[in-house]
């Protein structure tokens, strides 16, 4: 029997952005497959009736639904979807234990869960449902869309293949075996000493104060995160980053390797400038056959994808899940 933990789940809103009074909002929770409780904001057309298309939306890395994915779900119900945006396992207001970690299989199962869960509401259309991942959660979007046929449409947005970043560092500026021995030999002392201690060590998140040397991208994601822009106090990237361990799994676990098998429409967003942009074009070349599209937004960054209106192509999303989802 799926037993529901029981979240303290706060009632007034809290999010990075405004609320939209085209939109009814309420707080839900769903339970996965590994028994974890996770906490969703779900947004409804006011006044929608029957059986509506839906879809679920996660990210980036390490934030919080009150942040870039509750933004995109919100602007998707003003455009007639339901759509839910989740905080993933052991993050924000979601349950599981500890806090501050990830793993490709757990995170690919928080969306087929939220599928199951958007699958079983009276209000949705159990054939109409699709899911949105940004940044680090496009790459989990897509491996979801790799094992669930219920998922009928994803986007990728800004996306980061957290496997391959993990695997190889950025630009492939860590991809070898010594290296890699490297990190593992680190991960491996961490896990002793944490042990030793009784408590996990808290590494990574956006660094502040920024450093005068700082690459542009660590710019923006301070710019975002690290001011009333984007700050949340529940994001791991806002305050005090990842447990230092949190992501060893992405070394041996490769998230797309069956990206080739997907035959429903993924559609891939980037910006021209984003430094991450070779994650999509990479995720691209991985798909095979006429459901794949990839969209590069002329002078974007990676983050302007996270909440800037006139950057996020909402029209180019609306008509893309308009095709599967909503008729």
């Amino acid at each position: 029997m799926m037993k529901a933990e029981k979240l303290d789940l706060t009632q007034e809103w809290d999010k990075t952005f405004p609320r939209d009074e085209r939109v009814d909002h309420e707080k839900v929770t769903f339970v996965t497959r590994y028994g974890i409780t996770l906490a969703a904001d779900l947004y409804k057309p006011k006044g929608a009736e029957g059986k509506l298309s839906a879809i679920a939306v996660c990210g980036p890395f390490g934030a919080v639904k009150e942040q870039a994915s509750g933004l995109y779900a919100q602007e998707m119900a003003t455009r007639g979807l339901l759509a839910i945006a989740f905080d993933p396992s052991f993050t924000g207001e979601s349950g599981g234990q500890p806090r501050r970690v990830a793993s490709p299989d757990i995170n690919t199962e928080d969306f087929c869960a939220a599928v199951d869960y958007l699958s079983c509401r009276e209000d949705v259309d159990p054939d109409r449902i699709g899911i949105i991942g940004i940044c680090g959660f496009g790459g989990m979007a897509i491996n979801a869309a790799a094992l669930d046929p219920r998922i009928k449409a994803t986007a990728a947005m800004t996306m980061y293949d957290m496997s391959r970043v993990t695997r190889e560092g950025y630009f492939g500026s860590t991809d070898s075996k010594e290296a890699r021995d490297e990190q593992r030999r680190a991960w491996a002392a961490q896990r002793t000493a944490d042990y030793k201690a009784g408590e996990y060590t808290r590494a990574g998140g956006v660094v502040d104060p920024l450093p005068n040397d700082a690459p542009q991208f660590v710019r923006d994601y301070h710019d975002y995160y690290k001011t009333p822009r984007g700050y949340h106090e529940r994001s791991g990237n806002s305050t005090d980053g990842w447990n230092a361990t949190g992501t060893i799994s992405f070394m041996n676990q490769p998230l797309l390797d069956m990206a080739c098998e997907i035959d429903t429409p993924v559609l891939l967003v980037h910006g021209e400038k984003a430094h991450s942009r070779y994650f999509s074009e990479g995720a691209y070349e991985r798909l095979r056959g006429d459901n794949k599209e990839l969209v590069i937004i002329p002078g974007a960054s990676h983050v302007d994808l996270y909440d800037n209106r006139d950057t996020i192509p909402f029209d180019r999303l609306e008509a893309f899940f308009g095709k599967s989802l909503i008729r």
